[in-house]
This record gives structure tokens, C-alpha cells and sequence, in this order.
């Protein structure tokens, strides 16, 4: 028998009451450029502004991003409760300031620092301020080795791929570094140990190889890098240190390729800057900055804080943060462990390989990458393809929500445009299947195009 609540005869009329009451509130257009005059109800206020955002695309679709789309609701409620938290301020909240140096020691035991128990870091707003205060250790640690030789200190150089991320761009900008970009020539799509080593001299602060390349989802090769740098330094004198920008790959490689040489068992590596709302499975925006030791981030560059009596170095661009970010940061650790950080790095690593060999399998493409290092792969259209372009594969795939970019590669490459899938946690099998149906629909109906049809502009980029 069939269970029979009573009637409410108002409970639908006191429903539509309220609504109608939260819509009809909005008596004027929204102002957008002028502070509007008078108050509005909080639920009005809600309803407009999260009505406008319906708009936005669907982050857990958006397989442009590297940046963390999915936390458990442990990792959410921990986050809430400590947005209003400072992070600047160690002598207001100091546990959240023991979280942090926590998070440090971790990272440096990870990455396989010598002095692991007198690790050196901190946290930043995201990976690329974390990189430019390595890249600031480095031309501080250069300009004070050329002053105490008597040489000037006026011209100094950073070697880098030309596939760097432009927060490096920022920091050559910023500080006044010649940046010398090594070319991507042929089928390589990143840093050339080799070239790079060309590009050095005794204004090079440094050589950045990256972890991971935006562009593709390849490892650059950290340990050929400094064995070249050996030699060079047998033949000429010259010291040259690496930072390794392992935005993406530094919360990658230690869990998936753990004999692979890039952290500090490399010796020539000083710093290494990575990124927790990335692959450290955070949301936005924390990143990481830790150096091989004390010595490799100069004194000077550091400013110390009292708080409880004791004092507390820190060593920032930005100022005024919330705590929530390192919080959730901690929880990953203590919620997932090295083994928990294999199983998502490796489910990951499987669902981009299998995707990979899905869309290889469609016909018209061809892979640039597998997803083997990052979970990330590149592919192209094959050169017999010439009635649609990568710019309308994505601009199609983007009328059913996915996000997947386009692009063209840099100098010396201009000529290849590609399409990039960043694989995350959230992006199961299941989810990569609907993908691939949705990718061979589309592609059924392009190749009935006479000709192309999506400008660039029109696809969705690709802003690294």
C-alpha cells in the first residue's frame, strides 16, 4: 500500500511565493561598471550572480586545464574553514604556519634533498610565483659569485626550451634576464640538452629544464642536461646550476617513475619549483618552492617575522593569501600517502594512454604524444587531411562542453597545429568513453566538409 503524507496546501504556494519573490526583486539591469547605489538581498544578489556563471563552461569538461576540478568533501569542509585564515600572518595562526613548513619537509624528502630534515621552501600562490623566486635565487647566487670574482653583473642570462611556461617570460621581464630560448626543431618538441648547453656562458645564472611540458606532456631530460653542464664546467670553469620547473611533473614523477633521475639526486639541480593545485590535487591556487639546501637560497632574500617569541623566515612575492589551500594540501598528504598518490597518478597515467590509442585509432589523427609521461597527449591531423583542421575539431567538440584547445606550436614549428588533452583526477575511463563517442560523431560529420570551416580565434586557444 502506498504511503499518503498529509496535504500541505501552502507548501507549494510558499515554493512558488519564493522564487517569484527572488526573481521579481531584480527591478533594474544589473550594473556592471558602477557600484550599485542601494543594497539587495543576499539570495538576490546569489541568484544573479550565479545565474551569470551558468555561462561558464564545465570544469570537470575542461580538458585544457592542468588546475585541480575535483576534491573529496572531507578536503571542501577543510577549506571552508579556513578561508579566513592569512596565511601571511604565522604569528596570528601559527599552526597553519607548522602545516605549512610541514608540507616543505615532505616535499623535500620527496624530491630526495640531502638534508632532508633541514628542508628549505615555502609555499606560494601557485607554481609560477614559485618559480620565479627559484629563478631570483638563482640570479642572486649569480650576481654574488661575480661581484667577489670583480666582474660585472649587468648582463645575465637564463637558458631555457622555447616551450617554457610564460611565467619565465615574466620573470626575464620583471628582474631584467636575457632570455635565450632553445628552438624546437623536427619531431622535438622541448629542451635539446645540447643547444642548451651551447647557450651558456659566464652570464648564464642558470638552466631551466622543465618536468612536463605544456605543449605535449614530455619530460625534458634533467640528468643528460647536467651531465653536460659537467663537461662544460671540466672544459671552461663554468658553474652552471639547473632549476627544474616541475610544475606538473613534480606531483607525477616521484609516484609513477621513482628510478627516474630529475629531483636533487641529480647534484647540479639547486631548486625546484612545483605546483599543488596541478597535479598535487588541490584546488587553486598553491604552489611550492624548494631548494636542495640552505645554501642555495641566499640569506639576503629572506625576511624574518616574529611570532611566539621565535623567528620565522619567509620569502614571498605575494603577500595577503588564504591558509585553506596549504590546509588541503596536508590533507591530500595524510588522506592519500605515497601509496594513495601512485593510484591516482597512475589511473591517470592509464587513462590518458588509453585515450590516446582511441583517437589514434579514429583515423585522422596522429599522435605527437602517448600520455606515458605526464597524462597528457598532443595529436595532429595526419598531412592528407585537408578539409578540417584542428580548429574545427575543437570548436565541434566544444557544442557538446568539452573544452579540448588548439594551437600552434612556436618558432620553428609554426607550421604544426595540435589539439591536447590533459588527463586529471575526475577523468575516469567511463568519462574518456563518452569523449571518444562524442570525438567520432564529430568527426563523421567533418569529414563530409568541403573545406574547413573554424577560424583559430573561434576553437578555444591555448593559454599556458
Amino acid at each position: 500500500m502506498p504511503l499518503q503524507h498529509p496535504r500541505n496546501p501552502y507548501a507549494k504556494a510558499a515554493r512558488r511565493a519564493t522564487a517569484e519573490e527572488v526573481f521579481s526583486a531584480e527591478t533594474a539591469r544589473v550594473p556592471t561598471h558602477d557600484l550599485p547605489r542601494e543594497e539587495m538581498r543576499g539570495e538576490v544578489a546569489y541568484q544573479i550572480v550565479h545565474d551569470e556563471l551558468m555561462l561558464d563552461g564545465n570544469a570537470r569538461l575542461n580538458l585544457a586545464t592542468f588546475v585541480t576540478t575535483y576534491m573529496d568533501p572531507h578536503a571542501d569542509k577543510l577549506m571552508a574553514e579556513t578561508f579566513d585564515k592569512n596565511m601571511i600572518d604565522k604569528d596570528e595562526y601559527p599552526q597553519t604556519a607548522a602545516i605549512e613548513m610541514r608540507c616543505v619537509n615532505m616535499l623535500s624528502h620527496l624530491f630526495n634533498s640531502p638534508e632532508p630534515d633541514k628542508a628549505t621552501g615555502c609555499s606560494t600562490t601557485g607554481s609560477s610565483e614559485a618559480a620565479m623566486l627559484g629563478g631570483l635565487a638563482l640570479k642572486r647566487k649569480w650576481q654574488q659569485k661575480r661581484k667577489a670574482e670583480g666582474e660585472p653583473i649587468d648582463k645575465p642570462n637564463l637558458v631555457t626550451g622555447i616551450n617554457v611556461q610564460v611565467c619565465w617570460d615574466k620573470f626575464a621581464n620583471y628582474w631584467d634576464v636575457e632570455m635565450r630560448l632553445v628552438p624546437m626543431e623536427g619531431d622535438r618538441y622541448h629542451l635539446s640538452p645540447e643547444e642548451a648547453v651551447k647557450l651558456c656562458d659566464e652570464n648564464t645564472i642558470g638552466v631551466v629544464v622543465v618536468m612536463g611540458s605544456t605543449f605535449d606532456g614530455s619530460y625534458e631530460d634533467v640528468k643528460k642536461t647536467s651531465e653536460l653542464l659537467d663537461d662544460l664546467q671540466a672544459r671552461t670553469g663554468l658553474d652552471i646550476p639547473i632549476h627544474v620547473d616541475g610544475a606538473s611533473g613534480g606531483f607525477v614523477a616521484p609516484f609513477v617513475d621513482p628510478d627516474l633521475e630529475w629531483d636533487f639526486r641529480v647534484p647540479r639541480v639547486q631548486s625546484i619549483n612545483t605546483s599543488g593545485h596541478k597535479y598535487g590535487l588541490v584546488y587553486p591556487g598553491v604552489g611550492w618552492a624548494i631548494w636542495r639546501d640552505a645554501g642555495a637560497l641566499p640569506e639576503d632574500l629572506i625576511f624574518w617575522v616574529n611570532y611566539l617569541g621565535d623567528e620565522m623566515p619567509t620569502f614571498a612575492l605575494n603577500f595577503s593569501r588564504p591558509g585553506s589551500q596549504v590546509v588541503a594540501q596536508y590533507y591530500n598528504f595524510l588522506r592519500l600517502g605515497f601509496e594513495g598518490y601512485h593510484r591516482v597518478q597512475q589511473y591517470s597515467r592509464d587513462v590518458a594512454m588509453y585515450t590516446a590509442g582511441e583517437v589514434e585509432e579514429l583515423g585522422p589523427f596522429e599522435l605527437l604524444t602517448r600520455g606515458d609521461e605526464l597524462p597528457v597527449f598532443a595529436f595532429k591531423m595526419k598531412d592528407e587531411v585537408q578539409n578540417f583542421t584542428v580548429f574545427d575539431v575543437s570548436a565541434a567538440l566544444r557544442e557538446r562542453g568539452w573544452q579540448v584547445p588548439a594551437y600552434t606550436f612556436p618558432k620553428n614549428r609554426e607550421d604544426l597545429a595540435a589539439l591536447r588533452i590533459v588527463v586529471r583526477r575526475g577523468f575516469t575511463f567511463d568519462v574518456a568513453d563518452l569523449l571518444l563517442d562524442d570525438l567520432k560523431k564529430q568527426v563523421a560529420r567533418l569529414e563530409k566538409l568541403a573545406a574547413p570551416m573554424a577560424r583559430r580565434d573561434e576553437a578555444g586557444g591555448f593559454h599556458h
